[in-house]
């Protein structure tokens, strides 16, 4: 049986193909702990001068199955253990996933990640900490965690905290996706490919090129970002730290987009909002990744208990009737010390730790 994730050597680089295609190549625990021990193997060999991660090819080039680089975590495991365990094996899948988001963040050798297809919340998790991200015309990245009672974790709270012009706060309340072209004018990707030139870089790191030559040298040019048109209205509209503020700032403009984005936050959790904005502020202040990622991990734990999570993932993937009913259902419903219960610490015992 071919394995979820094929690790494997290929002359100087060390490579982690994503191999779950029927499910978009969401990550497992099995797969978090097979490409956290595969680069722990390598970091200290000198053999390994970098790491790809990318995802294997579909079976037969099925376009049905060739969608995704990665479209976010095991959101069966995550509700079937907040209904059956009380969120135990949940917590478990968190603490070894931002344990590997981040020893990427911290390591020693160059990793790349080429994002060609739909790169979602755990996706985001494996790609952005790369110091070289690839993005394509078939990109597709979003954090749509807001729309099943969730938050943006995987590091979330430290990439999108650092977008210019309140672009992550956009992205976190409303989940909006952007394509190639987008990611990389708003520094979420590095380079952008062709789809021919994709496999000549990989081939070029391979043999031993360094990732940065072997990228510039295939680099293309996409077309226009169409994010960048809104840029302005973004970071007016999405200035505050205050859902009510942004729904009201987006009220008063008549202009299509605002009112496209007011309708879009309506169908997402106000408390789930409200949660990733403290999430963002408060990421700004933190000292380095590894306290993001502990505070992040006392997040995730508490938001999957909450009924909101079981309802968004009843109506946006059981019953697939896109209409959840959220606790509380309005912004002026969210307490200040439900919140601050979300964000406190946890006993040291329990908190989470990097390798």
């Amino acid at each position: 049986m071919t394995p979820d994730v094929i690790v494997r050597r290929e002359g100087c680089a060390g490579i982690l193909s994503l191999n779950r295609p029927r499910a978009i190549h969401a990550l497992t625990l099995p797969m978090v702990k097979a490409m956290t021990d595969a680069l722990l193997a390598w970091q200290d060999d000198p053999a390994i001068t970098a790491v790809i991660i990318d995802h294997a090819p579909a079976p037969d080039g099925d376009p049905k199955l060739s969608r995704g680089f990665c479209a976010g975590g095991d959101i069966a495991l995550l509700r079937g253990s907040a209904l059956e365990d009380g969120g135990a094996r949940a917590r478990e899948f968190f603490f070894h996933e931002y344990r590997l988001n981040h020893l990427l963040f911290t390591y020693v050798k160059p990793v790349v990640a080429f994002m060609d297809g739909i790169t979602m919340g755990g996706g985001v998790g494996i790609s952005q900490p790369a110091r070289w991200r690839v993005a394509t015309a078939k990109t597709r990245l979003a954090m749509p965690e807001t729309g099943i009672g969730l938050f943006p974790d995987v590091g979330g709270g430290w990439y999108l905290s650092r977008l210019k012009g309140r672009l992550g706060q956009y992205l976190a309340l409303t989940g909006a996706r952007l394509d190639g072209a987008e990611c990389l004018w708003a520094g979420l990707a590095t380079h952008y490919l062709e789809e021919p030139a994709l496999a000549q870089a990989k081939a070029r790191i391979a043999a031993g090129e360094s990732v940065g030559e072997a990228l510039d040298a295939l680099a293309g040019t996409p077309g226009p970002a169409p994010i960048a048109a809104q840029a302005t209205a973004i970071a007016r509209h999405f200035l505050a730290n205050s859902l009510p503020e942004i729904l009201a700032s987006l009220a008063r403009d008549p202009a299509p987009f605002a009112q496209e984005t007011l309708a879009t936050l309506a169908t997402r959790s106000p408390f789930s909002c409200a949660v990733s904005l403290r999430q963002l502020a408060q990421s700004l202040a933190l000292p380095d990744f590894a306290a993001n990622m502990a505070m992040e991990y006392r997040v995730g734990g508490r938001m999957i208990m909450r009924p909101d999570f079981a309802e968004g993932v009843r109506a946006v993937i059981v019953d697939k009737d896109n209409a959840p009913r959220w606790n509380p259902a309005s912004p002026e419903g969210v307490a200040a010390p439900a919140l601050d219960a979300i964000f406190a610490p946890l006993p040291q015992q329990e908190e989470w730790t990097p390798l």
